[in-house]
């Protein structure tokens, strides 16, 4: 049984100031170094592939993290967000004529202008999926994960996710059979032992 486990990369300015990020290479903020830095790998996972997204975000989690370096994939660079990368989803969904939807209501077609499809993001996952042969971690971005999980789960983009990604968080998926793990799994906090 070969399993991926999706990890959310930390906080950024951006992040807390509710602008899109999408391709984006916006740092972690120091509050998420310090967060991650207290964090470990569950012990099971100790030994798994380190795989992440190469913008730095996601780069410098995986090292925060598991602390090594991770190996980097294009594939799990977030989702294009086209000419809406910088701006904040309040201020677009005010925008009658912004074009901007909620994810419940996208489909696996919906496309940000000049950005990129779920559909089109899996086009992009799926070799670097396939081609995984041992347990793996990704620390990638919430989009990534949308994506895979929805796929796992079944889920169209139509109507509320069966899941709600959180950070500090695994969401595993067996690869065998692209079936998702009902739970979440909780990285260690160092500090709490």
């Amino acid at each position: 049984m070969t399993r991926l486990a999706l990890l959310r990369h930390g906080h950024t300015d951006w992040n807390r100031a509710g602008r899109i990020q999408g391709r984006s290479d916006i740092p972690l903020d120091q509050t998420a170094r310090d967060d991650l830095s207290g964090y470990d790998l569950p012990d099971h996972w100790k030994a798994a592939d380190i795989w992440s997204s190469p913008l730095q975000r996601a780069s410098e989690t995986a090292r925060l993290v598991t602390g090594q370096p991770p190996r980097m994939s294009d594939a799990l660079i977030e989702m294009n967000w086209g000419d809406w990368e910088g701006l904040r989803g309040v201020d677009l969904i005010a925008d009658a004529d912004s074009g901007y939807k909620h994810i419940e209501d996208w489909g696996w077609d919906y496309r940000p202008p000049n950005g990129e499809s779920p559909a089109e993001v899996w086009v992009r996952l799926s070799p670097w999926v396939s081609g995984l042969r041992s347990d793996t971690i990704a620390v990638c971005h919430i989009g990534i994960m949308r994506v895979i999980l929805a796929k796992a789960w079944g889920w169209g983009f139509n109507g509320p996710a069966p899941f709600k990604i959180k950070r500090n968080r695994f969401y595993i998926v067996d690869l065998a059979d692209m079936s998702p793990d009902a739970d979440p799994v909780r990285l260690i906090n160092r500090k709490a032992l």
